[in-house]
Parts: C-alpha cells; structure tokens; sequence
C-alpha cells in the first residue's frame, strides 16, 4: 500500500497495491500494521454502505460527539469525495480535500475524526462502503451545508445542475453556525 499525503496532513490517500490478471484482481483494503505504520492508529467499530444515483450529494456530515474517522471506498462506480477540516484549533480550519474515488482506481480516503465528510456520485451510480472509529450516534449527528461560500468546495457538478439532496442536508448549517470541535 501506498500512503499519500494531502495538502491537510491528517487526511491520507491510500493507494492499494492490486494484483490483477485474466480471472479478476485482488488487493487488501486494509492491514493494521501497515495502517500503524503509516500513522493510522484507528481502531474501527462498524462498517457502513451506500448506494446512490447520478447527481446525488451526502454531506457534509459529522457527528459533534463521538465523532467518527473514516476510511472511504467505491465498490460500483465513481464518486467525488471531501473531507472538510472542522476543528477550530487547526491551521487548517475551514479547508478541504477533495478526490475521486472509484471501483476502478480502488483508492481510498483516510477521515479523521474532527472532519465533516461527504461526496457527490458522478457516475450512473455508485456504491460507498466505509469503516468507521466510533458508532453512529443521531443526536450528535451535524451537517454543515454543501455549498457553503466560507468553505467553496468545487464540486464537479454534472452539466451545472444542482445536486439531489436530503432533506437534513437542504437545512445544514453555514461552517460559521453550525456547532463544531475545539
């Protein structure tokens, strides 16, 4: 496995190493010691997996307790996914990482827990599977809004259109209401 660092040092692009033949291919999606060894001391609790449409946004997610670091794949098809810094103690605050993650670059993104988390399915459709480090807890779950101007995510928007979205999603907060870390 390959670690790549972003322009935010806590958020990692892992790049698998794939063995690939005329039967299929094979690749591990995760080994704790080479996690470790990459810095990544997480201790994962549950796994979780979306499906979604062409066009659809999730996010941008957090949970202000309990808070939730994540390692993200595409199983079908392609997704643009994001991680926005939101602890206010950090030189990074309000910044964002951006990557497309697909079935076929099989890479993965490494959220720690302090991150607002979403992406946006850019294929027909697309199946998200992720791994996180504490339980989903909905009373402490947040959104912040998608298309924020503070944060100015560039989401590659197909044709312009806007994005289909929830209705918890609709009502997120601005990153300079909403209710974030430390």
């Amino acid at each position: 496995m390959k670690f790549v660092p972003t322009h935010i040092s806590d958020v990692v692009i892992i790049e698998p190493r794939v063995f690939e033949d005329a039967r299929g291919f094979f690749f591990e999606s995760y080994r704790s010691d080479l996690f470790s060894g990459a810095g990544i001391d997480a201790k994962f609790v549950q796994d979780n997996h979306s499906a979604s449409q062409q066009n659809v946004l999730r996010g941008l997610h957090y949970q202000i307790r309990q808070p939730q670091g994540k390692l993200v794949r595409v199983i079908f098809g392609e997704i643009f996914d994001i991680a926005v810094d939101i602890r206010r103690s950090s030189a990074t605050f309000g910044q964002w990482v951006g990557i497309n993650l697909s079935s076929e670059n099989k890479k993965q993104l490494w959220i720690p827990p302090g991150f607002a988390h979403g992406f946006y399915v850019l294929s027909e459709k697309a199946e998200v599977v992720y791994k996180a480090t504490d339980y989903y807890a909905p009373e402490w779950d947040r959104s912040l809004l998608w298309n924020d101007p503070q944060i100015a995510i560039d989401w590659p928007l197909i044709n312009g259109a806007a994005p289909e979205l929830s209705a918890k999603d609709i009502n997120a907060k601005t990153l300079s209401s909403a209710e974030l870390f430390d």
